[in-house]
């Protein structure tokens, strides 16, 4: 073979070898000789093969699940919580350089944190304060990553195992409390139907008119519903009238 083909051929194999592809959503940081020289930005770049290399790192928000973990509450019942975070890494230099591994770094941070977190407050502030409490794990993790060049954008807790005894209480406080609402409004409805027919009583025992009126929509109503004979055991003079003065 031609030697002049021949070395062609291993220069063309030796500058494709440096090609390297950066998406726009990614960033490069290229070592010499294991040196960091510069981060390389999104587009079409070349490095020297075997003399230098690249570690790619994504710079999109990414998502990390926080897998359940066993925490007992302040007052004492035991359940499983797990929940999610959101991260963006703002300076990929710091975040390769100052941190080996950084999203396992951030994972044992946030379960530490919730442990820590939901450890110290009752069962019922965890159920009913679920973004308070992601809010207070933010800013503890947010707080140990402030040196790695990573931005938390957010925790969520996500779910919360309760044992089933636990969840057999609750359900029966839930139907407890709703009974207790029920009786209350139905209270509440016969008293103001005790005071309703009680101002009705006292105008009517101001009008005569207004007994016969009432008499004869009762006998009314009674006669629609079953076709009979109505008998008064006494005569309509005497119901009762007010007197004149």
């Amino acid at each position: 073979m031609n030697p002049l083909l021949l070395t062609a051929i291993l220069f063309g194999i030796f500058l494709l070898a440096g090609v390297r592809i950066i998406f726009e959503y990614k960033r490069a940081l290229k070592f010499r000789f294991g040196k960091y020289i510069k981060t390389l930005k999104p587009g079409f770049r070349w490095i020297i093969p075997i003399v230098e290399t690249v570690q790619i790192v994504d710079v999109r928000v990414i998502t990390i699940n926080v897998v359940s973990q066993e925490v007992m509450t302040e007052d004492n019942v035991p359940c499983s919580i797990d929940g999610v975070v959101f991260f963006k890494i703002n300076d990929p230099e710091r975040a390769v350089l100052e941190v080996e591994e950084y999203k396992f770094a951030i994972t044992q941070l946030a379960q530490a944190a919730l442990r820590d977190v939901c450890g110290k407050v009752e069962l019922d502030t965890i159920l009913s304060k679920r973004e308070e409490m992601g809010k207070n794990i933010k800013s503890i993790v947010v707080q140990e990553t402030q040196e790695w060049g990573i931005e938390i954008i957010d925790v969520k807790i996500k779910d919360i195992q309760l044992p089933e005894n636990m969840r057999r209480m609750m359900a029966n406080q839930a139907e407890a409390e709703r009974s207790r609402r029920a009786r209350i409004i139905l209270a509440t409805a016969e008293e103001q139907a005790a005071d309703m027919l009680l101002e009705a009583g006292k105008k009517i025992d101001q009008s005569p008119s207004a007994i016969k009126l009432r008499l004869y929509q009762t006998l009314s109503n009674i006669a629609a519903e079953k076709n009979s004979t109505i008998l008064f055991p006494f005569p309509e003079e005497v119901l009762p009238r007010n007197k004149k003065k």
